[in-house]
């Protein structure tokens, strides 16, 4: 049998199915023997470390940012504020310069800590989709990643809320 050449997962399917290769009449463990095959080695622990090295740096930054503005004289509840919103610009910032995918790429899941990812998870379809037009391109799209995250996280504290307030009417 000829050995299929590696292909992108859809040009796979149709590759095997010339090789007579059928995976609708394959049986599981066929199947999971066939994906074994095709499918890359993951390297677990070279991708963890550089995942906790590319987030505690960005984690680094964040800091470092903090206690420059506690130095300018920024009360901690100030200083917290313009953090965050440093990091945001930021990692809007590195995404529109296309420079926070290439660190994505080394860093994987590192560089998803949670402010500097969700500029990113903004920016990217905003940037993808602006050929589209400001409205329906960059406008329409630009929650597409971040928005289910946003309404689920003020859905939950309005639910947290409502039941925090409950516990404090029973006391």
């Amino acid at each position: 049998m000829r050995k299929t050449p590696r292909l992108k997962p859809v040009f796979r399917f149709f590759a095997a199915r010339e090789n007579n290769m059928d995976y609708f009449k394959m049986s599981k463990e066929e199947y999971g023997a066939y994906v074994n095959k095709v499918s890359p080695n993951s390297k677990m622990l070279p991708n963890l470390i550089r995942a906790f090295a590319i987030g505690g740096a960005i984690c680094c930054v964040g800091q470092a940012i903090l206690g420059l503005y506690a130095a300018l004289g920024l009360s901690a509840e100030l200083a917290a504020t313009a953090t965050s919103i440093s990091l945001v610009f930021l990692g809007a910032l590195l995404t529109g310069l296309g420079v926070y995918d290439d660190i994505a790429k080394y860093g994987g899941a590192g560089t998803l800590v949670p402010i500097t990812g969700f500029a990113n998870a903004v920016v990217s379809p905003a940037l993808e989709f602006k050929t589209e037009g400001y409205v329906t391109g960059t406008g329409a799209k630009m929650f597409i990643i971040s928005g289910p995250v946003i309404v689920f996280g003020i859905s939950a504290s309005v639910v947290y809320g409502i039941i925090l307030w409950l516990m404090g009417l029973v006391k």
